[in-house]
């Protein structure tokens, strides 16, 4: 079994895909290959200009309590979900778009970060990754 994480990001909420990103970008860091398959509502975060506009997951309180933890996380020195995600493809990390979740929402895939997607693939190319990784998360 090779040193690989694979994790599913189902939700599109903010903290839920920064959680996704910490974690893989930390796998990154230390050696790991890591592959993130994106389906459904965390599959919007790769539209064009989508990846910032996930609610908090809890108490978003109409979007104040989002503006409240991005304000603690720039005191704090957290980077946005862009430069991680950037880091994560610059690093070599996958990035994985459900093409079942595209056609059920209706996403077109001119509206998606292509140049951020590695492969549009279906669940089969998910269970390959998660069958060849030693941790297998489900982000939801």
């Amino acid at each position: 079994m090779a040193d690989k994480a694979t994790i599913i990001v189902h939700s599109g909420d903010m903290d839920k895909v920064y959680s996704a990103l910490i974690i893989a970008n930390g796998g990154l860091a230390m050696g790991m290959e890591v592959s993130l398959y994106f389906t459904f509502w965390g599959l919007q975060r790769l539209k064009k200009g989508g990846l910032e506009k996930g609610p908090l997951s809890k108490m978003n309180m109409l979007g104040l309590g989002k503006w409240m933890v991005k304000r603690k996380m720039k005191k704090a020195g957290v980077v946005s979900l862009e430069k991680m995600m950037q880091d994560f493809v610059e690093l070599g990390g996958k990035i994985l778009a459900c093409d079942m979740t595209i056609e059920i929402m209706g996403i077109k895939e001119e509206d998606l970060q292509r140049d951020l997607i590695s492969d549009y693939c279906g669940v089969g190319t998910y269970l390959n990754e998660a069958r060849e990784s030693k941790i297998t998360l489900f982000i939801s």
